[in-house]
């Protein structure tokens, strides 16, 4: 009988229902997308990180990974340490660098990785092969684009540009063996990988063994902040960064985008809940003499309040139904334009749809729409009914 009722009532007035629903759905959507946002970039981080298995980073002690250019010396004494460690079972060495490719009458610059290929975590081979020989090298698609190469190509590789002497470090001529995608590689970004002994005889002496970054994999049965411990301990010149420390320094740099999914997620449902809250208000003081009737033929306060109650609730269903396929098309356009910041992994989303926050979502919603009827319901069903009728009759 409420549920009849309320619907009723909803479709006496369809336009206007019509434009609360859409009106809340713009509320839901905005709402929808500011929870995404809030928690998004944290979870797409951490399962960027977690992707190859590794949990431990080593940088440049006072450092990020690839946050400077600095470098760790004597990276096969950090190896041969870190592997006297039961714990550790993986241990990746990288090297991060420039190369400058001729193409004709002008030079193509790209960021070059130095890895190991058996254990790398850096990247995805798309076809071709790894480049496992020492004048080995792979390129992203944005490379080949760049310089027009194809696997099996010979490159003129440099490295170390000076603009002083206009001389290079180092040059090699290395074959292009595959076509690979960078994990943490930003987008529209030109990149290679190559061995990493190849990158540091390229690099000159200064470079023959020096490392950027170490990506270390530890026992499924072992204590990573433990292992990070150990680490710290015993190579001090490092400093040991695991996945829960990346990402507090992630929530440290990022509070300023949570702060504001936060207050835009609070004025959006805030709208949304005045929103409702007007039309229900409206629709209750049209039907005043309406209620009275019902309340002297018997109907008890109880079904007044939950009837108008329904209303609300339904308006709020409705409009955040509505609210979740336009929350959605307008997170994958937001996104598409903040993943294009200059230095940012194209693998890392703003916004990541997640069930919890399509549920947090409608249940913020469902509340609103709740606490929007309560006041009118009680506000018509408290009324005098002697006097709401003579009222009615006189208006």
């Amino acid at each position: 009988m409420r549920f009849t009722l309320a619907w009723a009532s909803l479709r006496r007035h369809g336009t206007r229902t019509l434009l609360a629903i859409l009106g809340v759905a713009v509320a839901a959507a905005m709402l929808l997308d500011m929870v995404m946002m809030s928690t998004g970039m944290r979870e797409s981080f951490r399962e960027l990180l977690l992707s190859r298995g590794y949990q431990l980073r080593l940088a440049p002690k006072g450092t990020l990974p690839f946050d400077t250019d600095a470098t760790m010396e004597s990276a096969s004494r950090i190896t041969a340490t870190l592997r006297t460690n039961p714990s550790i079972v993986t241990v990746s060495a990288v090297l991060g660098g420039t190369i400058h490719v001729p193409t004709g009458n002008r030079v193509v610059t790209s960021a070059a990785l130095g890895v190991d290929p058996a254990v790398q975590g850096d990247y995805e081979l798309l076809s071709g092969r790894d480049p496992v020989g020492s004048n080995s090298i792979a390129a992203n698609d944005e490379f080949l684009a760049a310089t027009g190469a194809t696997t099996g190509d010979t490159l003129d590789v440099a490295t170390g540009y000076d603009p002083q002497l206009r001389t290079y470090a180092g040059s090699m001529r290395l074959v292009l063996t595959g076509r690979v995608r960078f994990l943490y590689g930003a987008a529209n970004q030109l990149a290679t990988v190559m061995r990493l002994e190849t990158l540091q005889k390229m690099g000159g002496a200064d470079r023959t063994d020096d490392a950027s970054l170490f990506m270390i994999r530890v026992r499924t049965d072992a204590e990573v902040e433990a292992a990070r411990a150990w680490v710290e301990l015993n190579i001090p010149d490092v400093s040991a960064i695991s996945t829960a420390t990346a990402l507090a320094e992630v929530d440290k740099r990022l509070r300023y985008f949570r702060q504001l999914a936060v207050i835009l997620g609070t004025v959006s449902l805030f709208v949304g809940f005045l929103l409702v809250t007007t039309l229900v208000t409206v629709s209750v003081n049209e039907r005043i003499g309406e209620i009275a009737v019902m309340r002297a033929l018997g109907v008890s306060k109880k079904h007044v309040v939950q009837q108008i109650v329904i209303e609300g609730v339904a308006i709020s269903l409705a409009g955040a139904i509505g609210g979740l396929a336009l929350g959605l098309v307008t997170a994958k356009y937001l996104n598409g334009i903040l993943s294009s910041f200059p230095g940012l992994p194209s693998a890392i989303d703003f916004f990541l749809f997640q069930p919890k926050s399509a549920w947090t979502a409608l249940g913020l919603l469902t509340i609103s729409g709740i606490a929007a009827g309560v006041y009118p319901s009680f506000r018509a069903a408290s009324l005098p009914i002697a006097t709401t009728l003579r009222e009615d009759a006189i208006a």
